[in-house]
């Protein structure tokens, strides 16, 4: 199966809290970064995840916010340290490229957010994702 998500950070699950509907999944990146997702506890069943599953922590582009240092005082919980390595521009929107330990990630975000941010290859960035916006697969 092809998918168009770009994002595809493989790791592994280190924990699991179930509720009634949903569950929260913590994954430790190959990169050495954790990320939570909340996804259906359907989703946990389907997939057959357990401590240690190994799994794709998958993103889409329009879903990875960046700031140019840590924020305090979020909600979200999945920030993910790194450095952009390009920046692609159109007339309204921007895709840029950001590395990250273990990985990339492209984030879609608004000509105006980069030229804000003073964004340019090489600068340091954290990739904010919330944890709704973070679906698994199976490895």
């Amino acid at each position: 199966m092809s998918l168009s998500i770009r994002n595809q950070l493989p790791g592994s699950v280190t924990g699991i809290t179930a509720g009634e509907a949903m569950a929260t999944v913590k994954v430790r990146l190959d990169g050495g970064q954790d990320i939570t997702a909340a996804i259906t506890l359907d989703a946990v069943k389907d997939l057959g995840l357990t401590e240690g599953s190994a799994v794709r922590a998958l993103v889409k582009s329009t879903e990875v916010s960046l700031t140019t240092g840590t924020v305090e005082g979020l909600s979200i919980r999945n920030q993910l340290a790194g450095t952009v390595d390009d920046i692609a521009t159109g007339g309204a929107m921007a895709s840029v490229k950001v590395s990250v330990p273990g990985g990339e990630l492209t984030s879609a975000i608004t000509k105006d957010a980069v030229t804000d941010l003073g964004l340019a290859p090489g600068t340091s960035v954290v990739a904010l994702i919330k944890s709704t916006e973070v679906s698994l697969a199976t490895a």
